[in-house]
């Protein structure tokens, strides 16, 4: 008997000890509360040992919200939600004009300045007047130049991308009017005929988005960009005839013999054109902006040096002379005389200022 009743008022000194020890070491606070996983009461000990039965808190489920995040900057809140004071990014609506993957464009444009001429350099050749021809500089001749460009490129990142473009101009001609020698020093005017100049240009391009410095323009919908290009040009230009109506004298008829040659008159010099092969290049500013399907518009503007134009140099000459009869008179011979000179080139360097609009189409 003696031995149960120790045993018995051991466990009751353990189990005191623990209830003690326990709270002092593992404290639970106050206020704590739950229910278990079937969503029943759970009783938990306070800090003094004692059990404390909770109620039921019967806890509503978190209402899930779906649908689309508001966009940048939005004030909407969600239904059953308040305003968390916080923006939230729509995946789509960043960087949206960056460039990415490949591209194909067509831009078309209009030349508003033509700048270069055509000069003769055959002008201090001996009889060099009688080929009329602009020995004195004369400015391109235009009708509307609209050059069209077919591109294919890629963006090597989301600032710079890279193309290879085929570009081409017409609507450009040898001047309608130029200055021809009249050989003692001055200048007649000769009309021209025939002579369109045509560009074709291949070029490999490269294109850089500087709203790192700028930023984007427009409120966001315009993003500026710098580009530049080098490639081969082949320049073509159409034969052309020059006439110079002028009446050139060779000898007073006075003191011509019979057969004489006394003058010279409605001198055609045919000019056989040409094709030369070009270094080109050009330097574009633009802004880009977005349409639907994945299609981008660069408004550009653009200055491209399409190196130089120049004939073939093959001239036929084609007048009329004049002859004495020997008694103070003259007469138009009943021939005309020809003459076929070579390597008398014509020349002039071609460049065009641009603005324009390109589709670019992203894969």
């Amino acid at each position: 008997m003696k031995k149960v009743g120790f045993f018995v008022a051991l466990t009751g000194i353990l189990f005191g000890a623990s209830d003690g020890f326990g709270a002092a070491i593992y404290p639970l606070y106050n206020g704590y509360q739950g229910t278990n996983a079937a969503g029943q009461v759970v009783l938990l000990p306070t800090t003094n040992g004692t059990i404390v039965q909770t109620s039921n808190p019967n806890v509503a489920n978190t209402t899930r919200i779906t649908g689309a995040l508001p966009r940048v900057g939005s004030n909407v809140v969600a239904t059953t939600t308040t305003a968390a004071g916080r923006q939230y990014y729509q995946p789509s609506d960043f960087d949206r004009l960056a460039d990415s993957g490949l591209y194909v464009g067509l831009s078309v444009g209009y030349s508003a300045s033509v700048r270069g001429s055509m000069l003769s350099d055959y002008m201090n050749e001996e009889k060099g007047q009688f080929v009329p021809g602009a020995f004195q500089e004369a400015d391109f001749d235009t009708d509307t130049v609209i050059p069209l460009q077919i591109s294919v490129g890629a963006s090597i990142n989301n600032d710079l991308r890279i193309d290879f473009s085929y570009l081409r101009y017409s609507g450009i001609a040898y001047p309608s009017m130029v200055k021809s020698s009249d050989g003692i020093g001055g200048y007649v005017d000769a009309v021209v005929d025939g002579g369109a100049i045509t560009s074709n240009v291949t070029m490999l391009n490269l294109y850089y988005n500087i709203d790192a410095y700028t930023g984007y323009l427009a409120g966001g919908m315009l993003r500026p960009y710098v580009g530049v290009g080098a490639g081969i040009s082949l320049n073509t230009i159409a034969d052309y005839v020059v006439y110079d109506g002028t009446f050139y004298s060779e000898m007073e008829p006075s003191v011509a013999g019979p057969g004489d040659l006394t003058g010279i008159s409605d001198v055609y010099a045919y000019h056989n054109g040409g094709t030369s092969e070009q270094l080109a290049f050009m330097v574009e500013g633009g802004l880009t902006t977005e349409m639907d399907g994945g299609i981008k518009i660069d408004f550009f503007v653009r200055y491209t040096n399409l190196g130089q134009v120049r004939t073939s140099g093959s001239i036929i000459l084609s007048q009329t002379e004049w002859l004495g009869d020997g008694a103070g008179n003259e007469y138009p011979a009943d021939y005309d005389s020809t003459y076929h000179y070579t390597n008398w080139y014509e020349s002039g360097r071609l460049g065009t200022i641009d603005i324009g609009a390109r589709l670019r189409l992203q894969f």
